[in-house]
């Protein structure tokens, strides 16, 4: 599966200025999103798997991978395009067994050690991050850019970097390798979602 990384949406409900999360994505595929995760850790699972299902509809429209933070579960009974897992989630491993080969894994990392056991262990692509400090989650560990350069260097698979990246900082990481950024409050939080998508992914591919 060929997948442009290039600006990787995280949903968090509790930030976006729409009235559903629905409209919220798809106000950010205009602007120009490539990929989103759906990220909802205040929901049950009835709920998260009913959430699943409208947004894989918005997402397959589109042509656009949808990718399930942590829940294997919620990711089979969808069919989505794959999951995303941190340090202490199931290991790549296994979410590979389960899922199967053609599906979508990614992994958190923070450290060169960290990416290369994921690249070892399947991993498809890497979540690279907190680069700054963030509100959204309160467990990260910081990355500097130099940091960044060194996991750039000592794996092969994509990179998409995540951690409090806003348009005023994105340009910071033209011409670092990577293959996008992954954010959440700078689309959903922003009052036009859709312009702040195009806004900030332009920021990110100028030469």
């Amino acid at each position: 599966m060929t997948v442009d990384y290039t600006l990787y949406l995280c949903t968090d409900r509790n930030l976006m200025t729409t009235d559903t999360l629905e409209e919220a994505v798809e106000a950010a595929i205009r602007g120009g999103v490539t990929v989103v995760q759906l990220r909802e850790k205040d929901c049950s699972s009835a709920e998260f798997l009913e959430q699943a299902f409208c947004i894989k509809e918005i997402t397959d429209r589109a042509g656009i991978p949808l990718i399930i933070n942590d829940r294997l579960d919620v990711a089979l009974a969808v069919d989505a395009a794959g999951v995303h897992v941190g340090q202490s989630d199931f290991p790549a491993t296994v979410a590979r067994r389960l899922l199967g080969p053609d599906k979508l894994i990614g992994v958190s990392a923070a450290t060169v050690e960290e990416a290369r056991k994921a690249e070892a262990d399947g991993a498809d692509y890497l979540g690279v991050g907190a680069m700054f400090a963030t509100s959204t989650k309160t467990n990260t560990r910081p990355v500097s850019m130099e940091r960044l350069a060194e996991i750039r260097q000592a794996v092969s698979i994509p990179i998409v970097a995540i951690g409090g990246i806003q348009a005023s900082n994105a340009a910071q990481f033209r011409g670092t390798g990577i293959n996008g950024l992954a954010v959440v409050s700078a689309i959903l939080a922003q009052p036009d979602i859709e312009e702040a998508a195009r806004r900030l992914k332009n920021i990110f591919i100028q030469p």
